[in-house]
């Protein structure tokens, strides 16, 4: 299959015909092509991803990394044709099992990370940003590599996140929706590295 265009607008049941190594996002019906990601990067997702993991066992929020669906406002019923905004956050809390699927999660994630690249800054700083806020996500992290912090914004009761928390390499993170989790940053920027 050709490449999505810019200027046209898709849905799910297009992304379902797409080449499954293509790493596409789409935002309102617009495809956003996603660079693979580096080492550094990959690291801090599977030293983040160990962590949740190892709580989370024996109860029933789980954790996925990607590539991993988010369709973050599809509706019960609604079909593929219907949903023209699906992204794939770097790693997904989930707390309902009735939202998961083979394909991924319809809803919005009790807890989304994204770990900045230097071609996604942007994109996750400011466009997933409005939407992780629009759609309810509880909490959502932004993971710097460069400047080794983690910077958590929390949903408040008018539908906005809080200012920024920032957590630097050696500190210790309370995950606000996993009551007693707390991760170890300095497991996740280590010096070495």
């Amino acid at each position: 299959m050709a490449m999505p265009q810019p200027n046209d607008h898709f849905t799910y049941a297009d992304a379902l015909t797409w080449d499954e190594d293509d790493r596409i996002e789409l935002i309102y019906g617009e495809p956003v092509m996603m660079a693979p990601p580096s080492t550094a990067h990959q690291d801090i997702v599977v030293d983040l991803t160990a962590q949740f993991r190892t709580y989370l066992r024996d109860k029933t929020c789980r954790v996925y990394s990607a590539p991993f669906g988010v369709r973050l406002f599809q509706q019960e019923g609604e079909h593929p044709e219907d949903v023209d905004t699906l992204v794939e956050p770097d790693l997904s809390i989930v707390c309902d099992e009735n939202k998961l699927d083979e394909a991924g999660y319809r809803g919005a994630p009790a807890l989304i990370v994204e770990v900045l690249s230097p071609s996604n800054q942007r994109h996750d700083r400011f466009v997933k940003f409005r939407l992780y806020q629009r759609a309810g996500v509880k909490e959502y992290w932004i993971v710097d590599p460069e400047a080794k912090h983690v910077q958590v914004y929390t949903l408040e009761e008018d539908g906005q996140y809080s200012s920024a928390i920032v957590y630097g390499a050696e500190d210790k993170l309370p995950v606000g929706v996993l009551e007693g989790l707390i991760i170890d940053l300095s497991w996740v920027f280590p010096k070495d590295r």
